[in-house]
């Protein structure tokens, strides 16, 4: 894959906000942030930065997961380097079919079992606090499964190590950019979720309209086309610095 870096890095950012979006994590980002920090929700506006630093470990151990999986992805994807063509093409037809189902246009079964780790009381201390992250990156699999998925296989297409772990960071960061904004902005982030409720039927249609569009690209090998047109596009010293 030639693509440009920030391509893949702004549809991956993109890709984790969705997740935080989606309608069976963004509900529960409240009791998570009260679990975590030990508080209760009247209290955390009031120890905002005991949320805070609890919020940064989470977010710790569901990146070191994405991580993992990225590298995992990458290395198969190098493994396979004479085949890259038919990677891209296979991994576009998958993202493909995980956006329909992000439409409701199919269910599969895979996604409906619950995949979660659930955890009844919080081991003690800060390090507890990474080991939720860590379930919560490893078993959250009917919200994030079908995009992270998606995430994955574009990464498997790359077949570039360093490549790949920068995805996977840029998508833990579109979960973790807003998870930490509500730990420090609880009472904003209900009046906003509550406002937003109705709309969130959209969130999984808008992931996967944008998970059957990055696969078509890659079906019809587009995506190396749109990376090289917009190269031209960027200053010489962006692309100096890219």
């Amino acid at each position: 894959m030639t693509d440009a870096p920030t391509i893949g890095i702004a549809l991956a950012f993109t890709a984790g906000l969705l997740s935080f979006l989606s309608p069976c994590v963004l509900p529960l980002i409240p009791s998570y942030i009260t679990f975590i920090s030990g508080v209760s929700l009247d209290d955390v506006s009031r120890s905002r930065r005991t949320a805070f630093v609890h919020s940064l470990l989470f977010v710790l151990g569901f990146t070191i997961i994405f991580l993992a999986l990225g590298a995992t992805a990458t290395t198969l994807g190098r493994a396979l380097g004479y085949y890259s063509d038919w990677i891209g093409r296979i991994g576009g037809a998958l993202l493909i079919v995980f956006g329909l189902y992000m439409m409701g246009v199919f269910n599969i079964g895979a996604f409906q079992r619950e995949r979660r780790f659930h955890i009844a009381n919080k081991p003690a201390g800060y390090f507890g606090t990474v080991l939720v992250g860590l379930a919560f990156g490893a078993g959250w699999t009917p919200c994030i499964g079908p995009i992270l998925g998606g995430v994955l296989t574009y990464t498997a297409s790359s077949a570039d190590l360093n490549r790949g772990l920068l995805l996977l960071f840029a998508y833990s960061m579109g979960l973790a950019v807003p998870f930490l904004l509500a730990s420090l902005a609880i009472e904003r982030f209900l009046a906003v979720f509550t406002r937003f409720r109705r709309q969130m039927v959209w969130v999984n249609r808008v992931a996967g309209l944008l998970l059957i569009l990055v696969g078509l690209l890659l079906v019809t090998d587009y995506l190396t086309f749109l990376s090289t047109y917009l190269q031209r596009l960027t200053p010489e010293f962006l692309r100096s610095r890219l």
